[in-house]
């Protein structure tokens, strides 16, 4: 199994006749999702696109991928949400949080687009100044304000630079297939465009055209992550609670909720993981935060995190539960070094490797954590490999949907975020919204 599931440390909390009394639902929310008669029904495309994708696109993708490559020193990837957590995930738990310091034969690659920030955008105008690079705008409509002003001024930089001939055939768009005004620019312009798929919404979209050039540019093999979500896809097809480790987390999450835990964490026990814990944090926080309703999605870094909130999470208050990753085979030898003087009074770790040592550390603190109340569901992960985070991925995707419709949402709309966007639009001065600029204004 790529994936198991440890439910040892969550057993104190949870009795096997409770896994038995929700089964059906699960079961009943499984077969909703599979036969698309719940909310959200026509959202469902990421279902089967590890094996239903288009392999035309897929290869376009990989020509794309190589001519970056071949042609840039850095690749700059516009987009917020899952326009871009999704592939700097896999960017980072493949690669490093340090990729760009890293890497072998690829560019460097930035995130731009998914903040605000002036300082931020201009520190990232300045790294490519003198060097060759390409950008990637990701966006269905193209008006979402943070990315299309970070195109505005990339798309600036590369005229000026390489001239507007020069500049299309290093602007890469991932937009809608046939409408918007992306699409529409991008036609008119002459740039490559790849889709943004009708049917599947932004945080689950990293195995499509948006999250699969940016992962493609940085040397990832992305025939194998496919091929780890086909895997994952026909594993997580059984039937049964007892057969199905997707089920039972999916039972887990809701026993839990119904419990009082209002709050799951992300554990993980490695800085490449950060990246991950945030598309996670999307994943669930967007699917099931609506209708008054929903678990809270945080996550940390052990043992980093020990020494700033492992106080509050032993001995705080009882509302949340862990989730831990644990990668099972660390593609990592350093042993801790002999030292003569011993200052530290820790030869008696000489020779053992920083993993086992990790480990133990991950051990510790799920017996402290669970004497402290916490109840502990751990991931055990086979291996870093790339088939392995497709596996992952898919995993995590399909128990999102069965947790949200056992959960009595709909696990694919985000009504909520379109609030601020509205509000802003206002405030900015935005026309067609006089009347709500008035109204914001006055509680200001």
């Amino acid at each position: 199994m790529v994936i198991r599931l440890d439910d040892k440390f969550v057993k104190p909390f949870i009795s096997e006749e409770e896994i038995n009394a929700i089964a059906p639902e699960i079961e009943a929310a499984a077969k909703t999702l599979r036969e698309g008669t719940g909310k959200g029904s026509d959202m469902r495309g990421w279902l089967n696109l590890p094996e239903n994708y288009d392999r035309a696109e897929f290869a376009r993708i990989k020509a794309a991928a190589a001519k970056i490559k071949k042609t840039s020193d850095v690749f700059i990837v516009i987009g917020i949400g899952g326009s871009y957590l999704g592939a700097r995930a896999v960017v980072e738990f493949l690669g490093s949080s340090r990729y760009n310091q890293l890497r072998r034969g690829t560019p460097e690659i930035y995130f731009s687009g998914c903040n605000i920030s002036g300082s931020d955008l201009e520190e990232l105008l300045s790294i490519c100044e003198g060097k060759d690079f390409c950008i990637n705008v990701i966006s269905k409509s193209g008006t979402t304000t943070e990315p299309a002003v970070a195109f505005r001024y990339f798309r600036a930089l590369l005229e000026k630079k390489y001239g507007t001939d020069g500049a299309r055939e290093r602007i890469f768009v991932t937009t809608d297939k046939a409408r918007g005004t992306l699409k529409q620019f991008s036609d008119e312009a002459g740039y490559e465009t790849f889709v943004v798929p009708d049917d599947v919404g932004g945080r689950f979209s990293v195995l499509s055209a948006v999250g699969l050039l940016p992962i493609a540019v940085s040397g990832v093999d992305i025939d194998e992550l496919m091929g780890g979500a086909a895997d994952a896809m026909r594993v997580l097809s059984a039937e049964g609670i007892e057969n199905n480790d997707a089920y039972k987390y999916a039972a887990i999450r809701n026993i839990l909720y119904r419990k009082g835990k209002c709050v799951e964490i992300l554990v993980g026990y490695e800085p490449y993981q950060q990246m991950f814990c945030e598309w996670w944090k999307q994943l669930m926080g967007e699917s099931e935060g609506k209708d008054g309703k929903g678990l809270y999605p945080s996550s940390v870094i052990f043992s980093t995190d020990l020494h700033s909130l492992g106080q509050y999470i032993q001995s705080g208050k009882r509302t949340m539960f862990e989730t831990v990753l644990s990668v099972e085979n660390p593609d990592s030898n350093a042993e801790l070094p002999y030292d003569s003087a011993n200052i530290d009074g820790l030869n008696f770790l000489a020779g053992m490797k920083m993993s086992d040592v990790n480990k133990t550390a991950m051990n510790g603190t799920l017996l402290a954590h669970v004497d402290g109340g916490v109840p502990n569901v751990v991931i055990r992960l086979a291996d870093r490999s790339t088939r392995s985070l497709g596996y992952m991925i898919y995993f995590f995707e399909f128990a999102c949907a069965v947790s949200g419709y056992v959960l009595g949402v709909n696990p694919f709309d985000q009504p909520g975020v379109e609030a601020y966007k509205k509000n802003m639009f206002a405030l900015l001065g935005k026309p067609g919204y006089e009347e709500m600029t008035e109204q914001l204004r006055a509680r200001l």
